[in-house]
C-alpha cells in the first residue's frame, strides 16, 4: 500500500485530535507517514504509532520554534522527496492551508482544501467537500501531480 504524508497539529509534544483525524483518514487511502516537526516532536510517536502511523518523521530544530511557516514546508518537502507518498494530508488551518498550498506549488501538485472526507480512487485519493455554506457536496480530485489536501478538523472520528 502507499504511503500517506501527515503533517502532525501538536503543542510541546500534546498531539492535537484533529491530527488523529487525518490518521484515520489517511489509513483509508494507504499506509500513514506522520510528520511532527518543533519542541515535543519526539514525543507524539508514541500517540501517532496508537493512531495508525507505520512511521514517525521528526525534527525539533529551533527554526520550528517561532512558528514560521516556511522551515515547515521546506521539511514537508523534504520528507515528500523522501517518502514518495500517494498523498499529503494537512489540518484545514490558516496555517495548514498556506503550508499544503506552497507545498503544492513546489512539488507540481494540486491542491484540495477544506476536504471532509476521502476514499481511495482508480485515478488517486478522491476527496469530498462541503460547498455553497455546506448546502452541496462535491467530490474531487487533483488532475496533476500528488494531492496536497487540508481536512477540516472535526471531519472524521478519531479511530485508533
Amino acid at each position: 500500500m502507499a504511503e500517506v504524508l501527515v503533517l502532525v497539529d501538536h503543542v510541546d509534544g500534546a498531539v492535537r485530535k484533529p491530527t488523529l483525524e487525518l490518521l484515520t483518514l489517511a489509513r483509508r487511502i494507504g499506509d500513514p507517514v506522520a510528520v511532527a516537526l518543533g519542541a515535543g516532536a519526539e514525543a507524539t510517536a508514541g500517540v501517532l504509532g496508537e493512531h495508525g502511523a507505520v512511521k514517525v518523521l521528526t525534527s525539533d530544530a529551533p527554526e520550528f520554534a517561532d512558528y514560521l511557516v516556511v522551515p515547515k514546508v521546506d521539511a514537508l518537502q523534504a520528507a515528500f522527496e523522501t517518502v514518495s507518498p500517494a498523498a499529503v494530508l494537512v489540518v484545514s488551518s490558516a496555517e495548514g492551508k498556506e503550508i499544503a498550498a506552497r507545498l503544492a506549488l513546489r512539488i507540481g501538485s494540486g491542491i484540495i482544501t477544506d476536504a471532509t472526507d476521502l476514499e481511495a480512487g482508480a485515478e488517486g485519493p478522491v476527496a469530498t467537500q462541503a460547498v455553497f455554506a455546506a448546502s452541496y457536496t462535491t467530490k474531487s480530485r487533483v488532475s496533476k501531480g500528488v494531492p496536497v489536501i487540508t481536512v477540516k478538523p472535526n471531519s472524521a472520528p478519531v479511530e485508533p
